[in-house]
């Protein structure tokens, strides 16, 4: 349809108006937008966490082995002259060689014994090849499985040589004798760590290789060959955990530089920060340090372990400078390997680091098995020179005037820059370079206050960043932060372990063993902190308890239960939320808290919580009773009648708004039948007997006294939904439709895969395993038998339910259950099903053998053959009629028929109730009350679960309490691990969500302003047809989107969608809605912005829906009752009352099922969020959508159901037409027995529509099925003004904009009267369709702002009529 363009784009229209209509959009709230409707109530994947170390290790035993013969130069090494002589630090020459030998080793042992002082250190100075393998063997002996280190110094001996050997002496020192590193591997074992300080050392590490590879192999032929000699011995160990250090490449020679030491790689390893400040000043750059000599350096104060002296500040920053370098260099697996798991290591490995830097610059390549990249060039070097250039420069007025010392700002910097990137940049970016360092200041008094606020922020930005936190090894550092009393510290802790534990919940027991706990504990039960901080603190203590005996024990001790009970009611809801979970959490499966928790009345206190605003809340209210109720302690008659208060408390949950939550009770409902398995079982076999007696067996003969029967059932419809498959409804079979419908199935129905074809329908549903023995389906509870345990079982209203005498608060329980099994939503339907069905499974089980001896063989069915299978399941009621004393076969009932019909009856997911009879051998059904297979196999276990267990009854209590759990405490904790600094998605300003929210607010402003122009020039004619197509079932509500080009079109149990524009079909699917119902109304939600599409059945049941109509499968958001006792029979005979016989056979016209009531009628506020529902009941019930809760029930005071309702936000006014012909105005901000404020009683007939225009002083338009259209103002008590419209009414809108209305007549044409009563079109006939005549209307709507009306009538047409084009 083309707009003006002067109209799209003409710049003179008032602005004002545009903004303010604008605004208008951005101010109006959104219904059913919450996480807990976009997203499947599920926790998150666990991630497998590689940060704690599977084997840390300690290196036990080193061995020191100096190979120097002080004196003797080695045959084939030329030393310069002068030469570099030091060995550690001691000039070999200065002394007799046996002392300087002597005091080199202890030296040699003091500088080890810096980095690991525990362990056993053994020195074999100028050793021979025997003092070699004792000394070796006996400390593998000593270490068992530890690490052992393995130092050799061969400068005083020749170099290694290609055949992998190293030289030691002889006895007398006249001979170098050689020592396979073969050998050396043997003695040494695994795990082990040699460092080679020797020229062309890099040899030896291939040799190692080499041999460990030849091991391998020999290992191999070892095992397959018994007479191997290796066969009989011990199997040696594997030389994959072992590493080396070598000083150099295998062509290279150690530097001879006298101003270095001989064993400079040593000196690296072992005294990094003494030669780092040596080499620095070797460097021309030292020249700009004025004043620091080689001897001024000797002279730093302080010592390498005290923070605040500058040695010690050096060696800190030298720490987190090489450990950074690793972490931003090494692959993460090898980085935990050599600098996490052995302490002594890791300190190798750092100041390995240094080695290779120093050495590179002297031509030398040190060499690491396993191999490092290179890091000598890494920027963090830069870092370290100005540190100690700035730990120098004040060194000459420290040391000669004794001014203080002022500490480096390296570690402020480096915060200063992971600040920078925490602020800047994208998402998916680089981890940041600098997080080794965050941990390094975590615990130093100084930084710490910072580093945890943006350790804090790091971690909030999600999963992946607590990953990689905990890979760097800040665990044990936060965990000693506990034991901190300084309270600035505390927000800070609590936000990082919440963050931690919502990744990885392990941690739970590390907590406890550090007594971690009792600091939350003490977060929790402070008045003063924030609530989000205890929020965080109630949830890190309910990870703690969670299926974690010792933290529930650690708790209770620690008074949780009280302190939590102290915090249910306050006003933060995620806080009320997180204790309820807590407690919950902390009596599950203990006892001895559920007794605490019984002393302080715990569960009282909860039932506050379940009239919670917040689903959430709610939600965590009945799990917590849930597991409350749920333990399996011996019972004493005390807790049996705390069992059943409780029981009786969350009954009145039945009709929650948020599936959320009745999915939770049905989970804790189980937890209860589980406990009274016996007593449930007793009740279940009652309620089959009383089911078997009830003489309903199949919808085919059930009639009820007053059905009407169709007047005129014409063959001519055409069966657009033949039996054949779901996919028909969709007409194109393409992929995607195909894909599509075979989802929706999935989505509607009870679950499992269905095997689509005409023969397959009836056993369907044995597609799923059933529990025990192959001939049970007479056990089979199908969905039919327990609808109609829940009609028969004269269940009146739950209301009156509560106080009832506890023998039967197990009825009570089994009818919620069976109630629940009957949700609109199926996910709560399908849990309940699961334990109807896991209780009728044991109750027949258990009948069973009884059975036997008093019925004789009138139940004993044979075994049921493959072919019979489906229909066995179908004829649970069949069995049943025949009486159990009669030793007769079973006669089959109507719906066995369908093994003799073509055309096989598909089991429904319910029973209908009162239906017209008709004959199924006639090749079919009435034409539109087609169904899919709902009935499912009792007692399914799910298709991954072998049914072997047929009498045991063990199996099945736990199939019920283990499988039977919601997502919702893990979902819930997936809050902690996602962003919560950030602005979400939708306030940030750049986003695509809020530009296409912009977007979607600026085509609502342009069409209502355009619309405006139109309706404001005046409608004069209203006939020109711009859309016409055939809809696949008979259009019964029809409703437009207020601003697309699109429009819902709703037969009996679907929902079609088409784009009036290009005239093409977008959509079809089921509604899920019970075969003996019909949907009678539609809303659109937020149809300003992200649609919904409401449906409303006459059962009582609410759907809602999502992404319909773009090219996306439909989903339900949410389902709920929204009226609970609809009264079937004001159905029947309501139009008995009038004048007329016409009123009667226009509603009968309308819609055969229709049978005379008004099924569901809603109105939707979208300004306030609430939902007026009302219908074939005596009340009108409103919804708060934000809360998810009934907010009041409005007596109608009127003896007929309501068929129209209208209300008006800014004045609070509801208006309600009836079928005895009175029109009611409600003001709900007035008390229940006086909110009637006027009854209008001038029509004489059922009401069509009473509309309340929404302007200050709108009048109400009501018209009735007499075709009297009545204007009422509010204020006064009779009509102002009666215009007389065509008789036979059977459709009626008005146009909230143009002052139009339009009639739809039983007698097929469809009048168009402007206010003042005049007809601007009369409309009989289809254009193009050889001017076919239009069918019975059924249906019309005009478009909110378009002049432009919709009709549907019973000949499928689906029409819509517009304004003249000159106009448009």
């Amino acid at each position: 349809m083309k707009m003006d363009t002067e109209l799209l784009h003409s710049p003179v229209v008032g602005l004002a108006e545009e903004e303010e209509a604008d605004m208008s959009d951005w101010n109006l709230p959104l219904a059913f937008m919450k996480k807990r409707h976009s997203e499947k109530i599920e926790g998150s994947k666990a991630l497998a966490q590689s940060w704690r170390m599977k084997d840390r290790m300690k290196t036990v035993s080193v061995a020191l082995v100096l190979c120097l013969n002080v004196g003797v130069d080695p045959p084939d090494v030329v030393k310069t002259s002068p030469c570099a002589r030091l060995e550690c630090w001691i000039d070999p020459l200065s002394m007799s060689p046996q002392k300087a030998l002597e005091t080199i080793g202890a030296n040699l042992q003091k500088q080890y014994e810096n980095w690991q002082p525990r362990a056993r250190y053994k020195q074999s100075l100028d050793p021979t090849v025997d003092e070699v393998k004792k000394l070796c063997t006996s400390l593998r002996r000593n270490a068992k499985e530890e690490r052992v280190l393995f130092h050799y110094n061969g400068h005083g001996v020749p170099r290694p040589t290609v055949n992998g050997e190293i030289w030691v002496f002889n006895k007398n020192y006249t001979q170098y004798i050689p020592l396979s590193i073969y050998d050396l591997q043997t003695w040494m074992g695994s795990p082990s760590i040699f460092v080679y300080d020797c020229s062309n050392a890099g040899i030896i590490v291939k040799s190692f290789k080499q041999f460990a590879l030849q091991r391998e192999q020999e290992l191999e032929v070892a095992a397959i060959n018994p007479n191997h000699p290796l066969a009989q011995m011990p199997l040696p160990p594997s030389m994959k955990n072992c590493i080396q250090l070598a000083a150099c490449e295998a062509t290279e020679l150690l530097p001879m530089n006298p101003d270095l030491p001989a064993d400079l790689f040593t000196s690296c390893l072992t005294t990094p920060i003494k030669i780092a400040l040596r080499w620095f000043c070797m460097q021309k750059s030292a020249k700009l340090v004025p004043g620091v000599t080689l001897d001024l350096i000797e002279k730093i104060p302080g010592r390498l372990n005290d923070r605040r002296t500058p040695l010690g500040e050096l060696n800190w920053i030298f720490t987190a400078i090489t450990d950074t370098i690793a972490w931003n260099v090494l692959p993460r697996d090898l980085f935990q390997k050599l600098f996490r798991q052995d302490l002594l290591v890791a300190s190798l490995f750092r100041n390995f680091l240094l080695a290779e830097r120093i050495m590179r610059s002297y031509n030398c390549t040190p060499v690491s098995s396993p191999r490092l990249p290179p890091t000598y060039m890494h920027a963090m070097w830069q870092a370290w020179d100005l540190a100690v250039d700035i730990c120098l420069s004040q060194l000459p007025t420290i040391i000669e005037e004794g001014t203080a010392f002022r500490h480096s700002p390296f570690f402020a910097e480096q915060l200063t820059a992971f600040q920078v990137w925490l602020t800047m940049g994208v998402e998916n970016r680089n981890p940041p370079e600098q997080l080794p360092i965050v941990l390094q200041v975590l615990l130093s008094q100084v930084h710490r206050l910072r580093a945890l606020d943006l350790l804090g922020r790091f971690l909030d930005l999600g999963p992946w960043a607590v990953s990689l936190a905990l890979s760097v090894g800040i665990f044990p550092y936060v965990l000693k932060l506990l034991q901190s009393s300084a309270r600035e510290l505390r927000p800070l802790l609590v936000f990082i372990w919440a963050k931690i534990l919502a990744v990885d919940s392990s941690c739970q027991a590390d907590l406890v063993k550090d007594n971690g706990h009792k600091y939350f504990l003490s977060v929790l039960a402070d008045p003063y902190m924030p609530a989000e901080h205890r929020t965080m603190a109630v949830f890190i203590l309910a990870v703690i308890v969670n299926n974690y005996n010792t933290g529930q024990e650690a708790c209770l001790q620690g008074n949780l239960i009280a302190i939590c009970l102290e915090q249910l009611n306050d006003p933060h809801p995620l806080l009320r939320q997180w204790v309820a979970i807590c407690l919950g959490r902390i009596w599950q499966n203990f006892d001895s808290a559920r007794w605490c928790g019984v002393r302080d009345s715990a569960h009282e206190k909860l039932y506050s919580l379940l009239s919670d605003p917040i689903p959430e809340v709610r939600c965590a209210a009945v799990f917590a009773l849930g597991t409350f109720v749920g333990n399996s302690a011996e019972r004493t008659d005390h807790s049996t009648t705390i069992d059943h208060n409780v029981a009786m408390m969350l009954a009145q949950l039945i009709n929650d708004g948020s599936p959320v939550v009745r999915k939770e009770l049905v989970v804790a409902l189980s937890h209860l039948v589980v406990q009274y398995e016996s007593n449930f079982c007793t009740v279940a076999l009652q309620f089959m007997e009383e089911e078997k007696s009830y003489a309903v067996p199949s919808p085919a003969n059930t009639t009820e006294p007053g059905n009407l029967t169709p007047v005129k059932d014409s063959p001519a419809i055409p069966r657009l939904r033949s039996v054949n498959s779901y996919t028909n409804i969709r007409a194109a079979t393409t992929a995607r439709n195909l894909n599509k419908s075979l989802q929706n199935l999935n989505l509607n129905e009870e679950g499992g895969p269905v095997v689509f074809s005409p023969g397959n329908l009836s056993t369907s549903s044995s597609a799923s395993s059933t529990l025990g023995s192959p001939d049970n389906d007479e056990y089979i509870l199908s969905f039919e038998t327990i609808d109609k345990m829940r009609r028969v079982s004269s269940y009146s209203s739950l209301n009156s339910l509560i106080g009832v005498s506890f023998n039967s608060v197990y009825t009570q329980i089994w009818r919620v259950l069976l109630h629940l099994a009957a949700d609109p939503f199926p996910e709560v339907s399908d849990l309940a099903m699961k334990v109807l069905n896991s209780i009728a499974y044991k109750a027949t089980m258990n009948a069973r053998s009884q059975r036997i001896l008093d019925c004789g063989s009138s139940t004993q069915s044979a075994p049921a053959s493959p072919t019979s299978k489906g229909t066995h399941i179908h004829q649970a009621g069949s069995k049943r009629c025949s009486s159990p004393s009669s030793g007769s076969p079973p006669m089959p009932s109507a719906s066995s028929s369908s093994l003799t019909n073509e055309v096989p009856k598909p089991p429904a997911r319910d029973a209908p109730p009162a239906r017209p009879p008709y004959t199924p051998t006639l090749g079919g059904q009435a034409p539109h009350s087609h169904q899919f297979p709902r009935t499912r196999k009792m007692f399914d276990k799910g298709p991954d679960q072998a049914a072997e267990d047929g009498d045991d009854p063990t199996p099945h209590r736990n199939y019920i309490s283990t499988t039977m759990q919601t997502g919702l405490c893990d979902w819930s904790a997936k809050y902690f691990a996602q962003p919560v600094m950030k602005i979400p998605e939708e306030h940030d300003v750049e986003s695509q969500v809020r530009k296409e929210r912009e977007w979607r607010f600026l085509r609502n402003a342009r069409v209502r302003r355009q619309s405006q122009r139109i309706t404001q020039r005046g409608v004069s004619r209203l006939d020109d047809q711009i859309f016409i197509n055939r809809n696949p079932g008979v259009p019964s509500v029809v409703k437009f989107h207020p601003f697309n080009p699109c429009i819902a079109v709703a037969d009996k149990d679907s929902i079609c969608f088409w784009d009036w524009e290009k005239g093409e079909r977008l959509d079809y699917f089921y509604n899920g809605n019970p075969r003996y119902t019909r949907i009678t109304a539609m809303e659109y939600l937020n149809g300003h912005d992200c649609s919904l599409l409401l449906t409303a059945t006459d059962d009582g049941a609410l759907r809602i829906w999502k992404n319909f109509a773009d090219q996306r499968n439909p989903e339900m958001v949410t389902a709920w009752q929204g009226l609970s006792d609809m009264l079937p029979t004001t159905r029947v005979g309501v139009a008995g009352h009038q004048g007329t016989g016409l009123a009667r056979r226009v509603s009968i016209y309308l819609d055969r099922s229709k049978q005379g009531g008004a099924g569901m009628v809603v109105d939707w506020e979208q300004e306030t969020g609430l939902l007026m529902t009302s219908g074939d009941v005596r009340i009108i019930r409103i919804w708060d959508t934000e809360r998810e809760t009934k907010v009041q029930d409005i007596p109608t005071g009127a003896d007929s159901c309501v068929t129209s309702l209208s209300c008006d936000p800014q004045r609070s006014l509801i208006v309600a037409g009836l079928g005895d012909g009175s029109v009611r105005v409600y003001d709900r901000r007035m008390a229940p027995n006086e909110c009637r404020v006027m009854t209008y009683r001038e029509h004489g007939a059922w009401v069509v529509k009473a509309h309340l225009q929404r302007e200050t002083d709108g009048h109400i338009i009501s018209v009735s099925v007499n075709g009297d259209v009545r204007f009422f103002e509010t204020r006064v008590p009779e009509s102002v003004n009666v215009l007389q419209t065509v008789k036979g009414l059977t459709a009626l809108d008005i146009h909230p904009q143009a002052n139009l209305f339009a009639c739809g007549s039983m007698n097929q044409f469809i009048a168009v009267y402007n206010s003042n009563g005049d007809v601007i079109s009369n409309i009989k006939y289809y254009d193009g369709f050889m001017g076919q005549r239009i069918g019975a209307i059924s249906c019309l709507a005009f478009h909110p702002y378009w002049p432009h009306l919709a009709v549907g009538s019973n000949d499928y047409y689906m029409s819509i009529y517009s304004a003249e084009k000159r106009l448009r």
